[in-house]
């Protein structure tokens, strides 16, 4: 058998980022039992709204 190297790598590389943001109480209820809802998680979720809104917002 091969002996391979642990590759490890350093956070950020992979393209996201952490950031923190403020949320209403009312929205992250909603994220959350759609989470529930779907078996995606919060990040998950969050990331796909987001994405979805970027590519169809319409600025006036």
């Amino acid at each position: 058998m091969k002996n391979e190297p642990l590759i490890i790598k350093k956070r950020g590389e992979d393209g996201n980022r952490i950031i923190s943001v403020r949320i209403r109480e009312d929205t992250l209820t909603a994220i959350d039992k759609l989470a529930a809802e779907t078996n995606y998680s919060r990040n998950e979720l969050i990331n796909l709204i987001l994405a979805h809104g970027l590519k169809n917002i319409e600025i006036q």
